[in-house]
């Protein structure tokens, strides 16, 4: 073995971990990409928390190489091992505080822990994940997707004695009687940058917040804000609290209509925001918000919200989005769409009617007239593309739907993309082999935006394959030959398989 200082050798194994996505403060938004793998045969997409586990997986599987080759790496790379600690099966955590316990110093080195299951069945679990946290010090992210009980004040008052200075990001589940104890943890928490809390519905209709109710909490570092679940409460309650450094706010009611006055928020909070994420199934007003929010460059909205028409005409095409032009937006993600492209979900065929004509008059008010900057729309729904991958495309009358959306944003120099980044109408290879070389796809990852600006300049995608390519060929055949008719600037959208996003894992 190459004798080498262990600075260079640390700085070595650093660069092999890879973990720089690992150990980012900032939690994934529902901007971020998912990516398409192959599984049985068949297409899956993969969301991007997904992808961050795979990638604690494979750094994990590379560190504990480097440590089985010889006993002066292991001397070495232990502290990389125990930088991140991910666990998809609690009784691990068992076996870790006794490594721990034997040698406490390894703690000193952990700066994430993230735990993707988690069940409060034996008691030695949850003493065992406490007794963890009391011996990292310097832990900086905490992630628990499964929810916690009975067991989340004993896990906070740990973060809150042993880790309060470090914590930056944590990410909890936890049931709605939970609440009170989450507010003391933040006060406490006075370092963190990130937040998500997913919160259960509750067992009672009254909250008891107790003492907690007259807390008004300064977080002067908290920079993200990311609630799911039943928060109406909680929301309500940090209305007042003072977030000067906010800048995103993701709020995802997982399809409940019971909405908590999030304009009074927005008035709090907004002038500050640059990322705000509304998914929700009640309308809210478009207009108010940008205008409470005038520093946001991305904004993510329910595309199927029947939103007040301009005069007083219902039935008029054009939607008030906007009461003035928004200069700094410049991505747009669209939730919903479910129904615009005839794969079918189940709804009635008025509803479905309704909903489309909604679609239609939405995304119509998405021009450079009301965003002048606007340089990305994205489509966010996965159920959506892959429905859209099973039936091959759009349906043959919600095809014209498609190429009219796709026109109008090309005519504009806007970017229309689905939730893997590509763009809209691109679908997996079905004959693509999924044993490909991870490298190969991770190297195309650094051209994918250059690759993309030539497919916006070409126009869009060619067609790949079917029924549909035979007649939209045949389409464009009868365009060419009409005399009377104008004809278009660039070919008609289409599908074509991709090469450059489909791999394993992003």
């Amino acid at each position: 073995m190459i004798t080498l200082p262990a600075e260079l050798w640390n700085a070595i194994f650093d660069i092999a971990a890879d973990e720089d996505i690992i150990f980012d403060h900032g939690l994934p938004t529902v901007m971020a990409e998912s990516t398409w793998f192959n599984s049985a045969d068949q297409w899956q997409l993969r969301a991007p928390q997904e992808s961050l586990h795979l990638v604690q997986r494979r750094s994990y599987a590379t560190k504990k190489a480097i440590i089985s080759t010889c006993r002066t790496w292991r001397q070495l790379g232990s502290e990389f091992l125990v930088r991140c600690l991910f666990f998809d099966d609690p009784k691990k955590l068992q076996s870790l505080c006794s490594v721990l316990d034997r040698n406490s110093s390894l703690g000193w080195w952990t700066r994430r822990i993230h735990i993707n299951r988690f069940y409060e069945g034996p008691h030695d679990a949850m003493d065992a994940l406490v007794s963890i946290i009391r011996m990292c010090p310097n832990l900086e992210i905490f992630v628990v997707n499964w929810p916690i009980s009975s067991g989340f004040g004993p896990v906070a008052d740990a973060l809150c004695t042993y880790c309060a200075k470090s914590l930056r990001t944590v990410h909890w589940h936890i049931p709605s009687e939970t609440i009170p104890k989450v507010i003391w943890s933040l006060d406490s928490l006075q370092s963190l940058r990130s937040v998500h809390i997913e919160i259960e519905s509750p067992t009672t209709e009254t909250l008891y917040l107790g003492s907690a109710a007259d807390l008004h909490l300064t977080l002067r570092n908290l920079e993200q804000l990311s609630l799911r679940g039943h928060f109406q409460d909680f929301l309500e309650q940090i209305t007042g609290w003072s977030l000067p450094l906010l800048r995103s706010l993701s709020l995802d009611f997982m399809g409940t209509s019971d909405l908590p006055d999030i304009m009074e928020f927005l008035a709090q909070h907004g002038s500050g925001l640059m990322f705000l994420d509304l998914n929700c199934v009640c309308a809210l007003n478009t207009a108010a918000v940008l205008d409470l929010c005038p520093s946001l460059t991305s904004l993510t909205f329910n595309a199927d919200w029947y939103l007040s028409t301009q005069g007083d005409d219902s039935s008029s095409d054009t939607v008030t989005f906007v009461n003035r032009p928004h200069q700094n937006i410049t991505e747009i993600g669209c939730h919903g769409l479910l129904e615009s492209f005839g794969v079918g979900f189940g709804m009635s065929q008025i509803r479905t009617h309704i909903i489309q004509r909604t679609n239609e008059k939405n995304m119509a008010a998405l021009t450079k007239v009301n965003f002048p900057n606007l340089k990305k729309v994205r489509v966010l729904s996965r159920p959506l593309l892959r429905a859209l991958e099973k039936t091959d495309g759009p349906t043959a009358g919600s095809l014209q739907r498609w190429d009219k959306w796709w026109n109008m944003f090309y005519k504009m120099g806007v970017r229309l993309e689905d939730c893997t980044g590509a763009l809209l109408g691109t679908l997996p290879q079905v004959d693509m082999d999924d044993d490909s070389d991870e490298e190969e796809s991770e190297s195309d990852d650094g051209d994918d935006d250059d690759d993309d600006e030539e497919e916006i300049s070409e126009g869009p995608p060619r067609l790949a394959k079917g029924t549909i390519n035979e007649l939209r060929v045949l389409l464009d055949e009868c365009r060419k030959m009409s005399s009377e008719r104008e004809e278009l600037s660039f070919p008609q959208l289409s599908f074509q398989s991709s090469h450059a996003v489909m791999d394993d894992a992003s």
